[in-house]
């Protein structure tokens, strides 16, 4: 009895099921790129038509949806709408990248979040070359690098042409090597020209020293941003070279060191550029030679004495004097009332 009003029960129940209105279906999956329509069915073309195809399709689909060939609001305004998705449309399907990326999300709707990122670092991208922004990088810091050396060497000549001891060594060397530069006793402008002359003789003398003697250096154009990285695959192979000869010669087979290693070594060591080391007068450089600071021993031993001597200058210094009293009989305390007693 019990048997039999339970399959009543579940007959009654499948009945009413099956007499119930069906579950509704799942909305279609929104797309990212057309809207809430397919970029290919919105053409009218297929997966595996051309790209000569796509644009056809897109030629005749903009020229069916254009505003401009409907009449009336709403008409218009949809027919926008759907010219707008039709242009979106064809700007995802003429790039391989771009309809390589859409033909992806549409095999794999389940990866959501990749999908999105895709399309929004597309979208997002920056639509100049980078390569075009590289030079034109390249381009404007190499002309400032130039500019501001060029600058800092005029600005350097002109302040040393205010000091006297250099402005008459100069005035010296220009008048040894342009006797007509001598001011002698004229009127008006033609004495104006003279110093005009003579002023411009000084500069460039000074300009000399400070370019040979380890100064400010005169602008040359291979040391601009452009020719350094025209340039780094070269250096860079002159270097490794230079390296491996030097681990060969010197390390493996212990060959002798001859002169021109001996002053790389000293150079090194005192951390001068070449330029530096040969502005150096020749006593002082012979001076670093007689000390043989190339050996290891001879340059702990000269550093030694350097920072000995620098001690001692710093004792006698009366700067040092003040500190070493202030420690002694301050409070070492630092305040910022104007009133406090040092």
């Amino acid at each position: 009895m019990q048997r039999l009003l339970l399959l009543l029960l579940s007959s009654a129940l499948g009945q009413d099921e099956e007499s119930g209105p069906p579950p509704p279906p799942p909305p279609p999956p929104v797309d990212l790129y057309c809207g809430d329509m397919n970029c290919y069915d919105l053409l009218g073309v297929t997966r595996d038509s051309t790209t000569k195809e796509i644009s056809k399709a897109y030629r005749k689909a903009a020229g069916q949806w254009h505003p401009d060939k409907h009449h009336g609001t709403q008409e218009k305004k949809h027919a926008e709408t759907i010219f707008m998705h039709v242009a979106a449309g064809y700007e995802v399907l003429r790039d391989e990248d771009s309809r390589r990326e859409y033909d992806y999300m549409l095999d794999h709707p389940e990866e959501m979040f990749a999908n999105y990122y895709r399309y929004y670092a597309r979208r997002l991208a920056p639509r100049v070359d980078i390569r075009v922004v590289l030079v034109t990088l390249v381009t404007i810091i190499s002309a400032l690098q130039y500019y501001i050396a060029w600058f800092n060497f005029e600005a350097a000549i002109s302040h040393l042409a205010t000091v006297p001891k250099y402005r008459l060594q100069a005035q010296e060397v220009a008048r040894e090597r342009r006797p007509d530069l001598v001011v002698k006793s004229k009127a008006g402008k033609e004495r104006e020209a003279a110093k005009a002359r003579e002023e411009a003789a000084i500069r460039e003398v000074i300009g000399e020293l400070m370019d040979h003697h380890g100064g400010y250096q005169r602008p040359e154009v291979r040391d601009i941003l452009w020719l350094q990285v025209l340039r780094f695959p070269f250096t860079t192979v002159h270097w490794v070279m230079f390296q491996l000869s030097w681990l060969w010669r010197f390390t493996l087979l212990r060959q002798p060191l001859g002169l021109e290693e001996q002053r790389y070594l000293v150079r090194r060591n005192l951390r001068l550029s070449e330029r530096q080391w040969e502005a150096m007068a020749d006593h002082e450089r012979e001076s670093f030679m007689q000390r043989r600071l190339w050996e290891s021993e001879a340059w702990a031993k000269w550093e030694e004495e350097q920072e000995e001597e620098e001690r001692q200058r710093n004792a006698l210094s009366g700067r040092s004097k003040q500190e070493r009293r202030w420690l002694k009989h301050g409070d070492n305390r630092m305040t910022f009332d104007e009133n406090y007693d040092w």
